[in-house]
């Protein structure tokens, strides 16, 4: 039952936000601001040089079991290229786990302990096989290579494969995604970009809500 219910969610949430950073106190700096804007769902890509710690810090800190709560954020583990590195985030407490690829043990893994698992797929082809293998929601990627007319093309052969696209989505694409059928979408360096480079991270809680309110819009005219 958790499995399905945090895939609720993070359909419901509409926005993952994909944190990368130099280290996992600026991870978690980003995360802070970002929940702090509005978007609730966290991904921490492995790229961060010690993300477990940093998943582990917000794990602790934030709860999903409580929409409505003021510390309520689903954190989640990205970039994960293998079994051994999911089964290591999930440990660490992430409650989802996203890959750039298909890789069948991940997949395995994951279903094994109910963990939602949205590995990255580019054909077609991808999309079977993660639904052959039990996969709930495929990550469309990298998503700037399409258009979001592509979600309804697949979904015309293929009308049961959720669909999340990630990679080249942002303020002025999102509607365009949203009302194409996404099942949510991630958002990357657009959140966070201009607060690295100028050092003020309250750009990102301003960026994110901005991206909440685009997102809230976007689906009252679906």
């Amino acid at each position: 039952m958790k499995k399905m219910k945090l895939i609720k969610q993070i359909h419901e949430a509409g926005i993952v936000a994909v944190l990368r950073g130099d280290s996992p106190e600026e991870v978690v700096r980003m995360a802070d601001k970002a929940i702090e804007g509005g978007i609730k769902i966290m991904e921490i890509t492995m790229t961060v040089p010690y993300a477990m710690e940093a998943i582990t810090t917000l794990s602790k800190k934030y709860s999903s079991t409580d929409p409505d709560a003021d510390h309520y954020a689903i954190i989640g583990a990205g970039t994960v290229l293998d079994s051994e590195t999911a089964r290591l985030a999930i440990l660490a407490g992430a409650e989802f786990i996203v890959s750039p690829g298909l890789d069948k043990e991940s997949i395995i893994l994951c279903n094994r302990y109910r963990v939602p698992i949205m590995p990255g797929t580019f054909t077609a082809n991808d999309i079977i096989a993660a639904l052959e293998l039990g996969v709930d929601v495929v990550k469309l990627f990298p998503g700037n290579l399409f258009s979001p007319s592509i979600i309804s093309s697949l979904q015309g052969p293929l009308p049961q494969a959720n669909v999340m696209p990630s990679g080249g989505v942002n303020l002025d694409n999102l509607a365009e995604w949203v009302q194409a059928g996404a099942f949510a979408i991630g958002i990357g360096s657009d959140l966070t970009k201009e607060a690295v480079k100028s050092g003020n991270f309250d750009l990102i809680s301003e960026k994110a809500a901005a991206y909440v309110r685009a997102f809230q819009e976007a689906q009252k005219l679906s």
